[in-house]
């Protein structure tokens, strides 16, 4: 960083406060303005498909809209905050409300025609077979007479 020395570490909390807490009131934006986020996802896949699954309470199916191609999922929707409380009286608000979207780039060819999704208990899950590999060939090398 620079025009600071590296702190002993327990001066660390001081470091973290003065250089990434933002503390200034004055001219700075709204901090609960609106912006598109990203949804948290987890990424795993089995023998036969690679599976997302997305914490995503609140969002009802008809929000969410799911594209597959053979090595991409865009996943994209919208949490309808109801307004209940004014922005000004929040003083803490980690819950997104509001449009969101993730990008993934799966580690693998699948088959999107016949990628599935479903959504139990407020988390999405969404599974895409994995092309069959081909099994390797070994073939020997002939020499040239």
């Amino acid at each position: 960083m620079p025009g600071k020395k590296n702190a002993p570490l327990n001066d660390q909390e001081n470091v973290l406060q003065d250089d990434f807490l933002d503390t200034s009131v004055e001219g700075e934006e709204d901090w609960m303005a609106e912006a598109e986020g990203q949804l948290a996802v987890d990424v795993y896949q089995t023998k036969e498909n690679v599976v997302i699954k997305a914490p995503i309470a609140g969002v009802t199916p008809d929000k969410i809209d799911i594209e597959v191609a053979e090595d991409v999922v865009t996943i994209r929707g919208e949490r309808i905050e109801e307004k209940e409380v004014d922005r000004e009286h929040y003083y803490v608000q980690e819950c997104y409300w509001g449009s969101f979207s993730r990008s993934v780039i799966l580690p693998t060819s699948t088959i999107a025609e016949k990628a599935a999704a479903s959504l139990k208990d407020g988390v999405l899950t969404v599974t895409i077979p994995k092309v069959a590999q081909d099994k390797v060939k070994k073939i020997k090398v002939k020499p040239v007479v």
